[in-house]
């Protein structure tokens, strides 16, 4: 038996859960439309015809909050850095003490980044 084939199989077996959702969803789901719903969504901010702050045409001034691509950039470095805990889960026996002294090292480094993060407010949404 080759050693990717559960692999392939649970990633089919996520990708037919995921269809089978999102077709149940357009079926059964309700089909009820008004104006917000139709709306664009933009991060919680009310849209508005005038371009961001900085833009050429902005005459009132507002200006775009960065909180929003600040958590999201947040996500992608610490999304990122749990990534490398994939290879080292699985060759965890063949690395031995190596492994587990590397590992810890690599999570101390990322709850200390998370928990800089969260005392600088990074994680607050207000």
């Amino acid at each position: 038996m080759n050693i990717e084939v559960p692999i392939l199989v649970l990633g089919a077996i996520a990708a037919a859960f995921a269809l089978f959702s999102v077709g149940m969803a357009a079926l059964v789901g309700p089909k009820r439309y008004n104006r917000a719903k139709l709306e664009a969504y933009e991060c919680g901010i009310e849209p508005t015809p005038h371009a961001v702050a900085g833009g050429p045409g902005n005459a009132s001034g507002q200006r775009f909050p960065v909180k929003y691509y600040l958590t999201a950039m947040l996500f992608i470095i610490f999304d990122i850095e749990i990534v490398f805990l994939y290879p080292w889960a699985v060759h965890f026996e063949a690395l031995g003490l190596f492994g587990l002294v590397a590992m810890a090292l690599f999570i101390f480094n990322v709850s200390v980044a998370y928990a800089y993060e969260w005392r600088r407010g990074g994680l607050s949404w207000d």
